[in-house]
């Protein structure tokens, strides 16, 4: 059992299926009373049904308040997790306002928006969690996604910029940065996803085991793939070289269209 979690008031948004649910459960499973958010009312009653949690649907964006009042006036743990992916082959996608403008809101300004609500509390008594479900998209990239990659790198350095401003404070941030993942998600990548994330995709347990060794051992930045630290080093020190390998597999996946 992972102490920190153990009696927590933790809420995982975007928790009616894939990595959300597997959170939910593992935090569940570790003595921590979940609240589990999702759009779908029936898939978040579901998981909360099995784990004995409590189910608040509705917009991850705005779910602070009634969470905090499902748990009793608490949160101590929040699971920034629910997230959407847009993308296309064409250049024509760049263009598609709305898919770029809901990419930023759940993707970005909801990390945000929970963050400024809980912050205040957590500030105040010396301790909180934030997780923040990123994707190895926001350290590197992902083919045919633009929308989907550059607000994961958003997030990303959301929740960098939240551990360097407040760890000092008692504020621990986690950084989630999986590839390929079996859930709906992936499933909806089409042919890129069959190309680069389906042959080494991952079950959700696993993110979840990735994410409790990672508070177990209080680091930041947590790879369920330790193969993406390589290739986050490789971008850092051989920026050329890196973009004209993912340009290799933008040609592969072009060819295959």
């Amino acid at each position: 059992m992972v102490e920190a979690v153990q009696d927590a008031g933790v809420v995982v948004t975007g928790a009616g299926g894939g990595i959300g649910a597997a959170l939910a459960r593992r935090f569940a499973a570790e003595g921590a009373r979940v609240v589990v958010n999702d759009l779908d009312a029936h898939k978040a009653e579901a998981v909360a049904d099995e784990i004995g949690g409590i189910a608040v649907p509705g917009d991850a964006s705005a779910v602070v308040a009634d969470a905090r009042d499902a748990l009793g006036g608490a949160v101590d743990v929040f699971c920034a997790n629910a997230g959407v992916a847009f993308g296309g082959p064409d250049v024509a996608d760049l263009a598609d306002a709305k898919s770029w403008e809901l990419s930023w809101d759940v993707n970005v300004m909801a990390h945000v928006r929970a963050a400024h609500e809980l912050l205040p509390e957590w500030l105040e008594r010396g301790s909180g969690r934030f997780v923040s479900t990123v994707s190895a998209a926001g350290l590197l990239t992902m083919i045919g996604a633009a929308p989907y990659a550059v607000t994961k790198h958003g997030a990303y350095a959301f929740a960098e910029w939240l551990s360097l401003t407040y760890r000092h404070r008692g504020v621990k941030v986690h950084a989630v940065c999986p590839q390929g993942v079996r859930t709906d998600m992936l499933a909806a990548t089409g042919s890129a996803g069959d190309l680069v994330l389906r042959p080494t995709a991952i079950e959700p347990d696993d993110v979840a085991d990735a994410l409790f060794k990672g508070i177990d051992e209080d680091r930041f930045l947590i790879l369920p793939h330790p193969e993406v630290a390589g290739y986050y080093q490789a971008r850092a020190t051989e920026p050329d070289r890196w973009l004209t390998s993912m340009n290799h597999l933008q040609q592969k996946w072009e060819a295959n269209q």
